[in-house]
């Protein structure tokens, strides 16, 4: 119950390696930033957001002000969608290249942050493209500076070094992580995010659990990653449903919003494995699928696969949304149809044969071929071997 004692108006500075602001009216302190960013030279930047909830949730009318009364010179790039391209990031890297920008604000949710990191890095490599990025043919380690005031609460990239964009020619999603990409700056106010579809904030929150299963699961997971885990799906569990229920109750808009940042943190820490590595290909192939949907769809049959090797951690997080598990590896299929129920009781029902994917073959290739994916299912704790990802796959195909 310490959540009784925490004053939700009182904006928190969190330090991870990223300075968040973080709590109701923390968009206010944008003008603090924006101070900071003029001190440090940067007197132009480049604004990546999505076309309309920059400007619906009032955000816009904070940043503005304080970019033009610290003299800072903007361009918008408003045309990053959920699951960014590299088109999007060539687009805007050209358009702030001309600009003269020195700087990245990106207000959204992951998209326009994972899409705004990428920029960053392009505009100290202005002889590379977005391409060269995510195709893995250099490594920077060097980025322009950037601000996220994060709109969701689910994805994490606000304090974290890691980016997907997706290459549509390929049918490629990569994820990148690099040092020179954390944020400068972060901003997580809850009145910002009241304004997400009863579907938004189902997927991004289902996002936050996802990252902290897997983190405290894969091969360097730690005792850190493991308790931030147990503290994310609690949070999750508590206040999904009051957020559900009342979509303006900032209480529960707080704490769904410090269980993203956490579950940032902790795969920052943990890495991702199997969800993250199985799900990227589905949004590459049907990029209008929504991330937090897609990992919800691959969730229980990833529990039910790993739950035989990581059964005492997977019954100690998953306590508050799958109860009376006992640790036993025998318990895999009960683990993973409770994950299901769980689901299914937030209103999330789809499995891969509703959203037309069933092309096991296709997809398993994906997680192969597409760089960096391959990646992940070698620290999952299963294995690594393709079989292991079409089981995934197959029992995912329809409900448990």
């Amino acid at each position: 119950m310490w959540e009784k004692d925490i004053n939700i108006n009182e904006v928190k500075e969190i330090r991870t390696r990223t300075t968040v602001y973080f709590g109701v009216g923390a968009i206010k302190k944008f003008d603090d930033i924006a101070r900071v960013l003029k001190e440090k030279g940067i007197d132009k930047v480049i604004v990546m957001s999505g076309r309309n909830a920059y400007k619906a949730t009032g955000a816009w009318d904070y940043v503005e002000k304080a970019l033009k009364d610290n003299g800072i010179g903007y361009v918008n790039y408003a045309e990053v969608t959920p699951n960014p391209t590299t088109d999007h990031v060539n687009d805007a890297a050209k358009l702030a290249k001309e600009f003269g920008a020195k700087g990245v604000i990106a207000i959204g949710g992951g998209s326009p942050t994972d899409a705004g990191k990428s920029v960053a890095i392009l505009l100290e490599y202005p002889e590379k493209t977005a391409e060269d990025i995510y195709d893995f043919t250099f490594a920077p380690d060097k980025a322009a500076p950037i601000v996220s005031i994060n709109l969701t609460h689910g994805t994490g990239t606000e304090t974290n070094r890691f980016a997907v964009v997706t290459n549509l020619k390929k049918n490629f999603k990569p994820a990148i992580a690099y040092d020179c990409i954390y944020p400068m700056f972060a901003i997580d106010d809850p009145q910002l995010m009241t304004k997400l579809s009863p579907k938004q904030t189902r997927y991004v929150s289902i996002d936050a659990v996802n990252h902290v299963v897997e983190a405290a699961t894969s091969a360097v997971a730690s005792p850190y990653s493991i308790s931030l885990a147990k503290e994310v799906i609690e949070l999750v569990a508590k206040y999904l449903p009051k957020a559900l229920e009342n979509p303006e109750d900032l209480e529960a808009r707080y704490f769904l919003a410090y269980a993203a940042m956490m579950g940032g943190v902790s795969f920052d820490n943990g890495l991702l494995h199997y969800t993250h590595a199985l799900e990227h290909p589905l949004s590459a192939v049907k990029p209008e699928l929504s991330h937090g949907l897609g990992l919800a769809i691959l969730l229980p049959a990833v529990i039910k696969t790993i739950y035989k090797d990581k059964p005492h951690v997977l019954a100690d997080i998953l306590a508050p949304i799958a109860h009376d598990l006992k640790g036993e590896p025998s318990e895999a299929e009960k683990a993973g149809k409770l994950v299901q129920d769980w689901l299914f009781s937030v209103g999330v029902t789809e499995k891969l044969e509703d959203e037309g994917l069933t092309d096991i073959e296709k997809l398993t290739d994906l997680v192969f071929t597409t760089p960096s994916l391959e990646g992940l299912v070698q620290i999952g704790p299963s294995g690594c071997g393709r079989e292991v990802v079409k089981e995934i796959y197959q029992n995912s195909v329809k409900p448990m």
